[in-house]
């Protein structure tokens, strides 16, 4: 799918969209994405009245009841001038879905273009919106990264190259292939409870390729991240996903000269 076209967002306050899965499960990331931004100088805000993007509802084919939680969403950014989250399936619900959930309804279908137009995936922002490829951060030693791409992560934005661009050129890190890396983990939102068998045989098949990987494996999307963390315990492995946010904020340097 091409990724639509943005307004250049520099200089512009940013809007922190945690996501209901990143709220209640790993809210560190959402930390992670502001200690980053902060880094780089980057105002953030948190608008308060933000819940779910209403994609588990959409998706189940609720459509109505997907509004009613996107109005939701349009209230609470509509003051935001840019939207970033840590997540490429929520990232594409705003961008993709919203100007066709709301193409009947006039009074919505402005604000939810807009607001389509200036949401950005976490690492497509640094990398496409800022031209930010290097965050000058380093590790102890060296250490050996792979990725699993989440599966809108790949189709709706633009995070395979720049997930990829950002830490190969953290020092110290090597960036190496992950076999399968672009299959899907089974998770599918909604998918992974109507049909869990075949989401839970999926998801072995990623499980294998992620233990039988030399490097830690990176994911920009908190739902795959769940999916994959619950089957790697399940296994009783010490092995965990990392998202992307987590691992660049743990190695910016720590100077007094951010870029």
């Amino acid at each position: 799918m091409k990724v639509p076209q943005h307004a250049s967002p520099k200089g512009k306050k940013v809007s922190l969209f945690i996501t209901c899965m990143g709220d209640m499960l790993y809210p560190e990331t959402g930390m992670a994405v502001v200690d980053i931004l902060e880094y780089l100088g980057v105002e953030v805000d948190f608008p308060a009245g933000q819940t779910c993007c209403g994609q588990p509802a959409y998706n189940a084919g609720y459509w109505n009841e997907a509004k009613e939680v996107a109005k939701t969403f349009l209230r609470a950014f509509q003051d935001s001038t840019v939207i970033v989250t840590p997540s490429g399936s929520c990232a594409a619900m705003v961008r993709d879905i919203y100007p066709k959930l709301f193409k009947d309804n006039p009074e919505y279908l402005s604000e939810a273009e807009r607001l389509a137009g200036i949401t950005w995936e976490f690492t497509e922002y640094l990398v496409d919106g800022l031209g930010i490829t290097n965050l000058k951060a380093r590790l102890a030693g060296q250490a050996t990264f792979a990725f699993h791409d989440s599966c809108h992560s790949l189709r709706h934005t633009e995070s395979k190259r720049a997930s990829r661009v950002l830490v190969s050129n953290v020092e110290n890190a090597q960036v190496i292939e992950l076999e399968g890396e672009e299959i899907c983990c089974g998770f599918g939102g909604v998918f992974s409870v109507k049909m869990a068998d075949l989401s839970g045989a999926i998801l072995e098949e990623k499980l294998d390729s992620i233990l039988a990987s030399p490097g830690q494996v990176l994911c920009g999307d908190i739902s795959c991240i769940a999916h994959i963390n619950g089957g790697l315990a399940r296994r009783n492995t010490g092995v965990r996903v990392q998202h992307i946010a987590n691992f660049l904020a743990g190695a910016i340097k720590k100077n007094e000269n951010p870029i």
